[in-house]
């Protein structure tokens, strides 16, 4: 376990190029740097063109950012991939295995290889939910697990995002991209497809119709235009070939979901929301959302309506529970991880607490309810204030934190000013769960352009890449 050093994706330790990385470096040599600066301007343009952006919260009202795009593709070896798709597998089964067993037995809570307090505290846990079953026993029909490389090339399970995990339109569309700009290179090796995952996707979430539906009807629930990730939501409604859908397009009646068209209502069986659980239904839970459908929680426990992902799993994808996912491992499938966690401090332990406290400069620190890259301590990058500041956050409520080692993200080469440098990545795998567990080779790698950063969110300035699986 190797946390001091960096991993390169493309050079070895002598400076050699890595074998799968050869085709790459033979093209960036005889590339003239004139024709990569103009396929890297027409690539701005066409994003911009298309309208991928990111809307950034906490800014200025309406403020939106193309998320950067860097041409050097992040490529990985196909067997190495196959062993990562096993592991995450195993890892979405034993997920939704925990979330099912939560909901009803609580075994693995009363054998105490989950503190319960953990689940049955977590604001994220729905009582709502005990005693429901749902279509398959399936709650994260999508999962998005962040995986990062550590020193000695190892790859580690960062987290689990199981609530509405977003990311997906930008591996697709930088495909697209890059099949554009460089179709010689596509000549030079064989790259896994991955413009499959819509079709993927909807035959995911048919599959999890409620019982007796021949044919389902699918729909997207957006927020609406001013989330952070519509753009997202506008192209996979499309690509699936459903409606895109808010709030008041739905109603319920008689415990059945609706949508409004012009030719008069149609039952809807599938939703797949990128709303939270929050919004979902006003009768069901915040009763000033104006972004939910009211009576869709009564429909939902009916089984007249499937919800993906399912409400309440957010419980297995908040930061105090990554610890025990190992366990729920071992605990349901009988099995050793195949993907190791980032080794992980929990504040609420005393000993933890101390260690922590004493070694704040080299830790990351974060909130375990946080997300996308906010409230966050890097210990190594940040000031004697920050540290005290943030010292005293932990000290107020240390059940609130979570602490892993500073780890040295591997690094994969871009474009910048000079020429090629490299810069921190990871890796974010789309799973889906549904009669069986799926996933396109690959996954949306997100890049920290400033140099030295190990941030890669797209709401912190990160930037992502294409990720290319090769067959030697």
């Amino acid at each position: 376990m190797s946390f001091d050093s960096y991993y390169n994706e493309m050079y070895l330790a002598d400076g050699g190029v890595r074998s799968h990385y050869q085709p790459l470096a033979q093209w960036i040599a005889e590339t003239p740097p004139e024709h990569i600066a103009q396929m890297r301007q027409a690539a701005h343009l066409l994003f911009h063109r298309v309208g991928i952006t990111f809307a950034v919260y906490g800014e200025e009202a309406g403020s939106e950012r193309l998320i950067p795009f860097d041409m050097l593709p992040h490529i990985i070896p196909g067997a190495e991939w196959r062993a990562i798709a096993k592991g995450l597998r195993q890892r979405a089964k034993a997920l939704n295995a925990f979330l099912h067993d939560i909901y009803h037995g609580q075994e693995i809570l009363r054998a105490g290889r989950v503190p319960k307090e953990r689940v049955t505290d977590n604001k994220q846990f729905r009582p709502e939910m005990v005693g429901l079953d749902v279509p398959g026993g399936i709650y994260a029909h999508v999962a998005g697990i962040d995986l990062v490389r550590a020193g000695a090339g190892e790859y580690y399970v960062l987290e689990d995002n199981l609530r509405t995990p977003s990311g997906v339109s930008y591996m697709l569309e930088n495909r697209k991209m890059m099949m554009r700009l460089v179709p010689e290179l596509f000549a030079r090796q064989s790259i896994a497809p991955v413009e499959h995952y819509p079709d993927m996707l909807l035959e995911n979430l048919r599959s999890v119709a409620p019982s007796g539906v021949e044919n389902p009807t699918v729909v997207l629930l957006t927020p609406g235009q001013f989330n952070s990730a519509y753009f997202e939501h506008a192209f996979l409604a499309q690509q699936m070939g459903i409606e895109l859908v808010e709030g008041p397009d739905l109603f319920v009646r008689d415990d059945v979901v609706f949508m409004r068209t012009t030719s008069g209502p149609q039952r809807v069986d599938v939703v797949y929301r990128r709303i939270d659980d929050d919004f979902l239904d006003p009768q069901a839970f915040r009763a000033d959302s104006m972004l939910g459908v009211p009576g869709l929680v009564a429909a939902y426990r009916k089984g007249k309506v499937t919800l993906a992902n399912a409400i309440g799993t957010g419980v297995a994808d908040d930061k105090s529970i990554y610890p025990y996912v190992p366990e729920m491992i071992r605990f349901y499938l009988g099995e050793e991880p195949l993907l190791n966690n980032v080794p992980t401090y929990q504040l609420s332990f005393a000993d933890d607490l101390a260690y922590v406290l004493a070694h704040l400069a080299e830790l990351v620190v974060k909130e375990v309810h946080g997300s996308g890259g906010y409230g966050m301590l890097i210990g190594p990058t940040s000031t004697e204030r920050e540290r005290e500041a943030y010292r005293q956050r932990i000290l107020d409520a240390p059940e609130k934190f979570i602490a892993q080692p500073t780890l040295s993200l591997s690094t994969c080469p871009i474009f910048v000013e000079q020429g090629v440098a490299p810069r921190h990545i990871d890796l974010r795998p789309f799973v889906l769960s549904g009669k069986d567990v799926m996933m396109v080779p690959g996954g949306l790698t997100r890049v920290a352009l400033r140099e030295g950063s190990l941030v890669v969110n797209s709401s912190q300035g990160g930037g992502t890449k294409d990720t290319w699986i090769v067959e030697a």
